[in-house]
């Protein structure tokens, strides 16, 4: 008979939220939210790239992540640089990078503790049936 798809997208979807508050809650200490240090985490990953491309990369709204950045640049952990055009590129400060280093830290150890009960094998098994989905998701929708 095997399990109903609205349970298991249900489980997804609980799996996630709860690494978002658990994540959100071993970040606080350090001073910055998921979203926060996602974005931090972004920049570091996708230098140079416009606000436009780093929004679709979080999730966010092009002004949502503008309002984001602004703040962290208010806190001196990015630089916003004009590229081409209207363009603003990101990079991380100096401490913006040590925060995304010490957060990597936290949100590595929560990620552990979460997916411990299952073996290497299988955490890979689930790796490759997600990105299984993903891709033929990205296909359907032209990505």
């Amino acid at each position: 008979m095997g399990v109903e798809l609205e349970n298991l997208g249900q489980s997804i979807k609980r799996l996630q939220h709860r690494h978002h508050r658990t994540a959100d809650a071993r970040l606080a200490p350090l001073g910055v939210t998921l979203v926060q240090w996602d974005a931090l985490r972004a920049i570091s990953q996708h230098p140079d790239v416009s606000a436009h491309k780093l929004a679709q990369i979080t999730f966010q709204t092009d002004q949502s992540f503008g309002a984001l950045a602004s703040r962290m640049e208010a806190r001196g952990l990015i630089e916003r640089v004009t590229g081409s055009g209207r363009a603003l590129r990101h990079r991380l400060t100096p401490l913006g990078e040590d925060l995304l280093g010490k957060g990597r830290v936290v949100f590595n150890e929560m990620l552990s503790e979460s997916f411990s009960p299952l073996l290497p094998e299988e955490r890979d098994i689930l790796y490759n049936l997600l990105a299984r989905l993903l891709h033929r998701s990205d296909e359907l929708a032209g990505e």
